[in-house]
């Protein structure tokens, strides 16, 4: 994978946005100050520095803090599959609410179907 030098940290979290996509996961991509998030879930944004993605994968009881996994960024596929487990555990916990799940979707506004 060949990451422009400029922003690598912006074009890492869009490949893997777009990963993401594939596997029908939607996300928002933010970025600045060298470093760029990719928003996915209640509980699970992807932070990308350009040489690899961390997310919070957990908590540890016994020691009362978060748990991060990371993966390299080279390897935007595979992260974004590893993610997207976490994602439909994640979707399991915390499901739309009622009054959300009742609202058109941004695609369904455009297209006048909602």
């Amino acid at each position: 994978m060949s990451i422009p030098s400029s922003r690598p940290e912006k074009h890492a979290a869009d490949v893997l946005a777009d990963a993401l996509a594939a596997q029908g996961v939607s996300t928002d991509v933010h970025d600045g100050y060298g470093l760029s998030l990719v928003s996915v879930w209640i509980g699970l944004v992807v932070w990308c520095d350009g040489e690899w993605y961390w997310w919070r994968a957990g908590w540890d009881d016994r020691r009362k803090r978060v748990l991060y996994a990371r993966h390299p960024a080279a390897e935007p596929s595979r992260a974004a599959r590893r993610i997207a487990f976490r994602y439909a555990d994640l979707r399991r916990q915390h499901p739309l609410s009622e009054t959300i799940r009742d609202l058109p979707s941004p695609e369904a506004a455009e297209s006048g179907t909602g």
